[in-house]
């Protein structure tokens, strides 16, 4: 069973102002991310098609050491993305 922990919104560079989960809060388990790409593209003006073909990407990650720094980069076009553990 999921629980929805926040919403947020990127900046301008398309990335968040501050990390998603708060180290106090961060535990270790499954989690989720609903990525809206169509929204993003339809507000940059970039829409590519009606419907988008890509609409909402969920990323699903597992964290075993919740001490450690998790930084969970994606990568978006219109047509695909890319995501990976990164440092």
């Amino acid at each position: 069973m999921l629980t929805f922990l926040k919403s947020a919104a990127t900046n301008h560079d398309g990335r968040l102002d501050a990390p998603l989960i708060d180290a106090s809060a961060f535990s270790a388990g499954v989690y989720e991310l609903h990525v809206h790409i169509g929204a993003y593209f339809r507000k940059a003006k970039q829409a590519s098609s009606t419907p988008a073909f890509l609409d909402i990407v969920t990323v699903r990650f597992g964290v075993d050491d919740p001490g450690r720094n998790y930084h969970v980069p994606l990568l978006v076009s219109p047509w695909g993305y890319q995501v990976y553990r990164g440092s």
